[in-house]
């Protein structure tokens, strides 16, 4: 009875309300008997066409199940050149990315892959590693994506899964957390392909976003943030991540920051920041406490105090450990080879031993690695 009752006050259906659903029908039924005619009258090629034309309506309609079908069976299909069944694949794997499909995707991208290698050209290769791109940031392997969107800003021309804007923005964003400083200043902050686009109004706030980060501005690196936030909340792609990217974000520029100083007062930080005093200190003791920032706080002194690992006493104790274990090694071994370990440290080491062994080759291999890590 709610349930009537409930529904009894709902606006009627507006006039036309089915159309979109019958004029789909229609072409549909126009598309499969355009198939039926070319099997019955024309060649191949006209076959291929006719499946692609149905394969990409039911992508175009959103309908997953038919779409994926329809794709597998161009693929699936004896005689098609490994060009088209690249475009399949790649149509069906702009399908499973819509809908958020991984498990179809990663397949997919096997697959793919494989096709690519067997005789997929250069075209088709630099557009399958934008949709790779895409589908490494919707599982959050930004990492993987920078690399792959850095190294396709020149070529791109995969406008069927992205516009050039939106693919300068992920590029840009993802590079941002992992390219160090020269890299950075070289390939985004005076990269020609990104500054023909980063100052377009839908690529807001990028260019403070970028200039904030290389020029040590940081309260407008902070303010950019905002907008940035807004911005990611709105693509399909990467909103679930909007949150766990602009924390990296915060803790890029906190680490930036620190790094010039062996202490800093709080107060002095948050000014730079443009945030409060609180804020900044509940920011970084979270921050600190999960190890994302080597520094201590000095509540009673209001001083951030850097604790940064000393990379050059980790590698000298690493020499030491493994030498000592090398060397209990090269004593175990017949002469003549000890005698030429006493010349490990004055000259670096290209044929230790003669061809005694194949253990003698990787010890030798051995004593070259660290002879290498001896003189960085």
């Amino acid at each position: 009875h709610h349930h009537h009752t409930h529904t009894a006050h709902l606006p009627a259906r507006p006039p036309g309300f089915g159309a979109p659903r019958a004029a789909n029908a229609e072409e549909l039924a126009a598309l499969k008997a355009a198939l039926e005619d070319a099997e019955q009258n024309h060649g191949e090629t006209e076959v291929l066409d006719a499946l692609f034309g149905i394969a990409s309506f039911h992508a175009r309609v959103g309908d997953k199940d038919e779409a994926y079908t329809a794709f597998d069976i161009i693929v699936d299909k004896p005689k098609v050149s490994t060009g088209k069944k690249i475009d399949a694949s790649m149509a069906k794997l702009r399908v499973a990315l819509f809908f958020m499909d991984t498990d179809t995707a990663r397949k997919l991208l096997r697959s793919a892959k494989k096709l690519v290698e067997d005789g997929g050209d250069w075209d088709r290769r630099n557009r399958l590693k934008v949709y790779e791109a895409v589908f490494f940031m919707i599982e959050r392997d930004f990492k993987s994506a920078a690399e792959l969107l850095l190294d396709g800003v020149a070529t791109f021309t995969c406008t069927e899964l992205c516009s050039y804007e939106s693919f300068i923005f992920y590029a840009v964003l993802t590079n941002v957390l992992y390219l160090k400083r020269p890299e950075l200043k070289k390939k985004i902050v005076d990269g020609p392909e990104v500054l023909g686009v980063i100052h377009l109004p839908q690529l807001d706030p990028l260019p403070i976003l970028v200039n904030g980060l290389y020029d040590c501005e940081y309260a407008g690196f902070f303010n950019a943030l905002v907008t940035l936030n807004t911005n990611l909340l709105k693509d399909r792609y990467i909103a679930r991540h909007a949150r766990y990217l602009i924390r990296e974000y915060r803790i890029l520029v906190y680490s930036q920051y620190l790094d010039a100083y062996k202490s800093v007062m709080l107060g002095t930080m948050a000014n730079a920041f443009g945030v409060g005093q609180p804020f900044l200190d509940q920011e970084l003791s979270r921050f600190i406490a999960t190890s994302r920032l080597n520094a201590k706080i000095d509540k009673v002194g209001g001083m951030v105090i850097t604790n940064r690992p000393d990379m050059k006493n980790a590698q000298y104790h690493t020499v030491i450990k493994k030498g000592d274990m090398l060397l209990n090694q090269v004593s175990r071994l017949p002469p003549p080879s000890y005698r030429h370990c006493t010349s490990l440290f004055r000259t670096r080491p290209c044929s230790f031993f003669p061809s005694h062994s194949h253990r003698h080759f990787l010890i030798t291999i051995q004593i070259q690695k660290l002879a290498r890590v001896i003189d960085v």
